[in-house]
């Protein structure tokens, strides 16, 4: 086994994440699926079920039921996006005054919606609830291998959007998501509490706040995903990922009609051209051969993270593009669209497709859109 997917494998040790995206950008092919072990961590503690919110209370509940809470038995089918649905992201919630629960560490079950008590809550934790965000990589390194590294750190942007559009549903205080890739263990933090004074989670992000049906129905659409979507539907999906994703990221989407080209968003909330000609299939040939991308509507692309970025660089660019496709896949349904999340990318440095420095912009993250697919969902 390679030491790069040895480390994909050894929750305890800390992975060269460096090596480990250089890895996953390669066009090695991965090896035989291995077992990807339980759905759930193994949490010590004893369970307990979530309480109902009291009067005062925030409901922790249905918090987690609307972001990272498992729908079916097998634990695939849930509100955040994953690759495979393998859902390696797991939570740890460190609660403080004003919940259902007493104050104290706990590990969250999202296939039993109960909780299991790990231990006192740290000195001087605020009112409310910190979600901590951590990852299981044997659940994506046994179909992914050596292309995990990345799938982790998209999947637990995916679970913070999750969590912060669910505490936009309940009314709740605005959770910042700590993305500052300065850590490993967690990767990523959301404190989320009752609001103050009224004033309820930020509207810069989204236009108006989510209903709860709107995030329990979130599903990826399986291709093939056709039509082109109308242009004010794709300057519209293309914004929320650019504000989103707060300045890490460049974006840009590729259409085949009427012409083939690739668009940017442009400062007058237009779009206009990057390039002339068709992309689709290129783009197919990078996401892991998936012929089905040469046929979608369109494929909106995150992009940045340069080969020589370090391991708090890459985990803040991922983290921010899982969060903000997550956020952009929301906006497609709003407009009647079907989204699929594309996640695994090789070769892509679009940056030197472009005719720009090699090694400088490389694919990140992907939406794929369309006006139409397959009946069902995955």
């Amino acid at each position: 086994m390679a030491p790069a997917l040895e480390a994909h494998l050894a929750e305890d040790r800390p992975v060269d994440l460096v090596t480990a995206l250089a890895d996953a950008r390669s066009p090695a092919l991965p090896g035989p699926d291995t077992p990807a072990g339980t759905a759930v961590r193994a949490w010590q503690g004893h369970p307990h079920p979530i309480p109902q919110a009291g009067p005062g209370e925030l409901d922790l509940r249905t918090l987690l039921h609307l972001s990272l809470a498992a729908s079916d038995v097998s634990g695939r089918l849930r509100p955040a996006s994953s690759a495979g649905a393998l859902h390696p992201v797991d939570a740890e919630l460190v609660v403080g005054t004003g919940c259902p629960l007493p104050p104290g560490r706990y590990g969250f079950d999202p296939l039993r919606d109960q909780v299991h008590h790990l231990g006192p809550e740290p000195q001087g934790i605020p009112p409310g609830v910190s979600v901590e965000l951590n990852v299981t990589p044997r659940r994506t390194a046994s179909h992914y291998g050596h292309r995990t590294w990345p799938l982790l750190l998209l999947d637990t942007g995916h679970a913070a959007a999750a969590l912060w559009l669910a505490a936009r549903a309940l009314g709740l205080a605005a959770p910042v998501p700590r993305f500052d890739g300065l850590t490993e263990h967690p990767l990523a933090v959301l404190h989320v509490t009752q609001p103050q004074d009224g004033n309820g989670a930020s509207p810069s992000l989204e236009a108006s706040a989510p209903v709860p049906g709107e995030l329990l129905a979130r599903r990826s659409a399986p291709p093939p995903l056709t039509g082109t979507p109308h242009r004010d539907a794709l300057r519209a999906v293309l914004a929320t990922g650019v504000r989103a994703s707060s300045g890490e990221l460049a974006w840009c989407a590729a259409v085949g009609e009427p012409e083939p080209e690739l668009v940017q968003p442009a400062p007058d909330n237009t779009l206009r051209p990057l390039a002339a000609g068709e992309a689709r299939p290129t783009l197919a040939r990078w996401a892991a051969g998936q012929a089905w991308l040469a046929e979608a509507g369109a494929v909106l692309l995150a992009y940045g993270c340069p080969s020589d970025a370090d391991a708090p660089l890459i985990r803040r660019t991922h983290l921010r593009a899982g969060f903000a496709v997550h956020l952009a896949h929301l906006a497609a349904l709003r407009h009647g669209l079907a989204a699929r999340p594309v996640g695994s990318w090789q070769q892509a440095d679009l940056g030197a497709a472009l005719g720009a420095a090699p090694g400088r912009d490389w694919i990140v993250h992907g939406l794929a859109l369309g006006t139409q697919s397959e009946q069902g969902t995955s």
